[in-house]
């Protein structure tokens, strides 16, 4: 969460740059299933290290779908 009662804090500019690097990623990931899903798991794979996402990662979410993380709805 952003810190607001530091607004000048560059701490506060760090945590939002940390958060939307997750969501970009947790899209990312998300459509690399899709992707798996809809075509194979060999193009969801490359998708996923298309875009810099972690090989254990990739792994985990693609071999082990027991493992994937839940979707939390906010």
């Amino acid at each position: 969460m952003i810190d607001y009662q530091h607004p000048g804090s560059t701490d506060a500019v760090a945590v939002a740059d940390y958060q939307r690097q997750d969501m970009r990623r947790r899209d990312i990931v998300n459509h690399g299933i899709s992707v798996q899903e809809s075509s194979n798991t060999m193009s969801a794979i490359e998708y996923l290290k298309s875009h810099d996402i972690d090989a254990a990662v990739i792994e985990r979410v693609l071999l082990e779908p027991n493992r994937r993380r839940h979707l939390s709805h906010h």
